[in-house]
């Protein structure tokens, strides 16, 4: 019987000696028969276990039961190779006339451990949680993926209820399903069409999908549990369900059609805007939504969504169902297949009508607003007067965007004595508030100048008026330039503006050195001048920041590009016309693009004059006779003797009032050009005179009222020392 045993049997005697053994023992462990009789049965165990394996022989003499096979004991033999297998034990008691023997039958598990690790290995590398349950609801095995799943440690939930996974509200029904299950035995799928929920350990509930399938075991039945969990695709489900009911809801006509042009989808909203039902559509050609005359306009709209083209704001017309056409804003992108390849379109349209009718009221009423700023601003700019003997070109180009109206203005100005003034400004902003600030400034300006004042001064007076004004948040930038062509100079006063450009006659452009102080109505501020050298036939460039200012562009950089379109169009000696059309055509190459007024001006400085004399005098009687001498010789030397009498009884009398009311050294300046004679007189009073009319019994008054009527023109100017007072002849 002991030989015909399946398994290896070993008898042991009470102090734990091998007394028999099979030819299944010898098969097993490797060793012959004679080479076990009489040895501790601890040469079959591996060496860490034997130190308590006496204290367990011990304790079984004691308790004489008899262990069944499969106890949960993880137990291995000892091969004579040195080799370790896994094995189970029964014992029993055998009750000699020799004493206590213990009967030991030992199977070999090895087959069936690794298959259970084959199949653990299978559990863990699955994708899901997976649970595996016994006819009691307990738990048996879990996989890894379940412990990252629900948040315990795989030792908290082997033998739980399998409850614990689930949710409160649900345990009461659960073991009536488990039951249930345990009868019908059917294998279920994910996805059943239940609404499943776990139970993490930290209380939080998630969507889950569970496929049951039956396990047959020795032990009885067990049920194995794939758990999914599904947060991510119910949510997915409720974004796209939430996309749908906007879709629908949506108040703009949705619609998708196949990259051949059939369409596939019809919201409420197109079904408003076009008037035909789902029904009505579905299936059919896009092209029956266009007018005839736009069919060629859908196939070139589909070839470009076939390329993968996204097309916005697509504005066209499109025809109802009874046949009226309506303005149409139509976007479009393409719908793309799993692996990226366009299978499809999507069309959002929108009725434009009303929009492009009101547009269309809005432009004509732009069109007639702009007309009336336009007129109203070129009225209050006025127009500069030609001045002889000085060649100029101006540009001025209202903002072709926005607005339409700025602030720039220029102004020309005969100063007299051959003096020219040139101002140039811009009042910051755009329309009709920055027009109608500039009227006043310029007017102002104009008035000011003529007065001969020195540009410093023309400046801090144009400083006081912008403060008066009173304009919140709005600058204004000033240059006042005053030509000497007698001198060959320019004295330049530049409040905040764009630097004055010098066009040399012997080629090369340059900066006027000159200081820029702060703009107009800042206060507080001193603005000062600055004479330059100014060589014959030098042109002067003025210009606003409308010319050169581009957005993203440094500024120093734009005005580079300016002075080389000057310096090429200085290259040949064709006029300042010329010139300044090569300046815009270089600087605005689009010139219906610019958003900001486009002010230019070009002036060549004068021609010298063609002769000239000075001479200074005493603050004395004498004076007058002296400068009446000067003033003969030097006419007689210029063959201008038929000016020589005006001449001297002009300057008897200006010389008189110079030595009487004024301060000396006296200076007398001539100088005669093509077409007059001017005569200057300097003296050291800041006071002017003022022709006044004298009663018949005076003996004074009635000098300056003479050199109003024999001058052709006359004036008075301040200077830094004092006064200038001049008049002119026509030669």
């Amino acid at each position: 019987m002991l030989e015909a045993a399946p398994d290896a049997m070993v008898i042991v005697d009470h102090a734990g000696r091998i007394r028999l053994v099979n030819a299944q023992t010898e098969s097993m462990f490797g060793y012959r028969r004679a080479e076990l009789l009489g040895q501790p049965v601890e040469l079959l165990i591996p060496g860490r276990f034997r130190p308590q394996h006496a204290g367990h022989r011990e304790a079984y003499a004691v308790t004489r039961q008899v262990r069944p096979m499969g106890a949960g004991l993880e137990l291995h033999g000892l091969r004579k190779d040195g080799t370790e297998f896994p094995v189970e034990i029964s014992l029993s008691p055998l009750e000699t006339t020799d004493g206590l023997l213990v009967s030991a039958a030992v199977r070999d598990v090895s087959d069936r451990k690794a298959a259970e690790q084959r199949f653990r290995g299978l559990l863990e590398a699955a994708p899901d949680a997976m649970v595996i349950v016994d006819h009691a609801g307990r738990i048996r095995l879990v996989n890894a993926q379940t412990e990252s799943m629900f948040g315990y440690r795989r030792a908290e939930l082997l033998g739980q209820p399998v409850e614990l996974l689930i949710p409160g509200r649900f345990r009461p029904q659960h073991a009536g399903h488990r039951e249930a299950y345990a009868v019908t035995r059917q294998v279920r799928p994910m996805g059943a069409g239940l609404e499943l929920h776990g139970l993490r350990k930290d209380g939080t509930e998630f969507p889950v999908e569970i496929s049951l399938s039956p396990l047959e075991t020795t032990d009885g039945l067990l049920v194995s549990a794939a758990v999914r969990d599904v947060s991510d695709r119910k949510a997915a489900e409720k974004h796209i369900n939430q996309l749908a009911a906007l879709v629908e809801s949506s108040q703009d006509a949705i619609l998708a059609k196949t990259l051949d042009g059939h369409i596939t989808y019809w919201n409420a909203a197109a079904q408003r805007l076009y008037g035909y039902s789902e029904e009505e559509v579905l299936g059919h050609h896009v092209t029956m939504l266009a007018p005839p005359d736009r069919t060629s306009e859908i196939t070139t709209l589909l070839e470009r969504l076939a390329r993968g083209e996204k097309i916005e704001h697509f504005e066209t017309l499109r025809v109802t169902r009874d046949g009226k056409l309506f303005d149409a804003d139509v976007t479009l992108w393409p719908t793309r297949a799993a692996d990226g390849a366009v299978e499809g379109a999507c069309a959002i349209v929108r009725d434009i009508s009303d929009r492009k009718r009101a547009e269309a009221q809005l432009h004509a009423l732009y069109e007639q607003q702009r007309h009336i700023a336009l007129t109203l601003q070129r009225s209050l700019m006025g127009t500069p007067p030609a001045i002889p003997g000085l060649a100029t070109a101006s540009r001025y180009l209202p903002a072709t965007q926005g607005a339409g109206v700025g602030g720039d203005w220029f102004d020309f100005l005969p100063l007299g004595a051959g003096r020219v003034g040139i101002l140039i400004g811009d009042v910051m902003g755009r329309g009709l508030d920055a027009a109608a600030v500039m009227g006043q400034l310029r007017a102002a300006a104009h008035a000011l100048a003529k007065t001969g004042m020195e540009p410093r001064q023309l400046m801090q007076a144009l400083d006081a008026i912008v403060a008066d004004l009173d304009l919140p948040d709005q600058l204004v930038t000033c240059c006042y330039l005053i030509l000497a062509p007698d001198t060959g100079e320019v004295t330049v006063c530049s409040a905040g503006h764009l630097p004055a450009l010098l066009a040399d006659p012997a080629g090369g452009v340059r900066e006027i050195e000159a200081p820029i102080s702060a703009p107009l109505g800042v206060g507080g501020i001193l603005h000062q001048q600055a004479r330059t050298a100014v060589p014959p036939g030098a042109a002067l460039v003025l210009y606003t920041d409308g010319l050169i200012e581009t957005p993203g562009s440094d500024i120093e950089c734009r005005i580079a590009h300016l002075t080389r379109a000057l310096g090429d169009a200085f290259t040949t000696p064709d006029s300042l016309e010329a010139a300044a059309d090569h300046v815009l055509a270089c600087l605005l190459p689009d010139a219906e693009g610019h958003d900001d007024d486009v002010t230019l001006l070009l002036a060549r400085l004068p021609a010298a004059p063609l002769a000239a004399a000075t001479t200074d005098l005493p603050a004395l009687s004498r004076a007058v006779g002296d400068g009446r001498s000067f003033l003969s010789k030097t006419l007689t030397a210029w063959n201008c003797a038929h000016l020589a009498d005006d001449a001297r009884l002009l300057v008897s009398e200006v010389l008189t009032n110079a030595v009487q009311h004024a301060q000396g050294p006296l200076g007398l300046h001539l100088r005669r050009t093509a077409t007059e004679l001017t005569v200057e007189i300097s003296d050291h009073s800041p006071h002017l005179p003022q022709p006044r009319l004298a009663a018949p019994d005076d003996e004074s008054g009635r000098g300056l009222l003479l050199v109003d009527a024999l001058a052709d023109s006359w004036g008075v100017r301040p200077t830094d020392d004092g006064k200038t007072t001049w008049f002119t002849l026509r030669s």
